[in-house]
């Protein structure tokens, strides 16, 4: 499918006409021109000029070719806060908010928190930038993830220690009131990898490459030596995935394992506490 965007269309014009939902007409209509969203109102009858309206062709024939609109825009919000992103990170997403809100929850007054698996920083610049009393330390192994997230911690004024780390291999010895990751938990051979906009993120960061549940183990097994006594390991998985996650924890030794819901109902959370 391809767009045409005339020079000399006006605002209220294209906001009816680009052939895509009106939130991503509007969202594009104000990255293309560099307007608020507001101005979409008081200037709807401003007309485009021909290079703003070959500007906005490329962007809206981008999003017709199913590239992630926050891609296109290279942001997204994520816990009420701005997040650059890039095709070197996942998007972030609203489900994901659960597991910043359980953090938030259990996190004692200064306590540490270890985000593992960053990618655009969104869980641990969410958590520092609401608890300012925190001390979080992110890793990854994504050199270009890092980049992203730091980026996105200084620009939201949050304080995080990013470490580039296999897992806990950076972390050595220390130990952390709560634990929390958004790892990879696709199945290699998902259907779902090839629809959507997963089909434009990181396959690293979204599979594997094995049955699923590789990460969520490796997490598991090394979080004991992780956690103080009574600390939490929070973890996001799929929608399928929440009986396994939680036959890995009591299996480990954890207590109060239990799964959270997300907004549309599914257990998207699963956590157990240190005894």
């Amino acid at each position: 499918m391809t767009t045409q965007v005339e020079a000399g269309a006006t605002l209220r014009q294209l906001q009816a006409g680009l052939g895509l939902d009106p939130l991503e007409n509007r969202i594009l209509l104000c990255h293309a021109l560099a307007l608020p969203r507001v101005a979409l109102i008081t200037q709807s009858e401003r007309a485009l000029t021909a290079d703003e309206a070959a500007r906005l062709a490329s962007l809206v024939q981008r999003r017709l070719d199913g590239e992630p609109i926050a891609y296109i825009v290279g942001e997204r919000e994520f816990f009420g806060l701005p997040f650059r992103v890039a095709p070197g990170v996942l998007i972030p997403r609203p489900d994901t908010e659960l597991i910043v809100e359980l953090a938030l929850e259990r996190l004692p007054q200064g306590g540490r928190l270890l985000d593992m698996g960053t990618g655009s920083g969104a869980i641990a610049v969410a958590c520092a930038h609401t608890r300012r009393d925190a001390v979080v330390t992110a890793l990854d192994l994504s050199d270009e993830a890092l980049a992203i997230a730091r980026a996105n911690a200084a620009a939201n004024g949050a304080s995080v220690r990013f470490l580039r780390s296999d897992w806990f291999a950076a972390v050595g010895e220390e130990r952390f009131e709560l634990i929390a990751s958004n790892p990879p938990y696709i199945a290699a051979g998902d259907a779902h990898l090839a629809q959507g906009d997963l089909r434009f993120e990181p396959v690293g960061a979204l599979t594997d490459h094995a049955d699923g549940l590789s990460a969520l183990r490796s997490i598991i097994a090394g979080a004991p030596g992780h956690l103080v006594s009574g600390g939490w390991l929070l973890l996001e998985h799929g929608y399928d995935q929440a009986h396994a996650v939680r036959d890995l924890l009591q299996a480990r030794g954890f207590s109060d394992v239990q799964s959270w819901r997300d907004l549309p109902g599914i257990e998207r959370v699963s956590g157990g506490r240190l005894p």
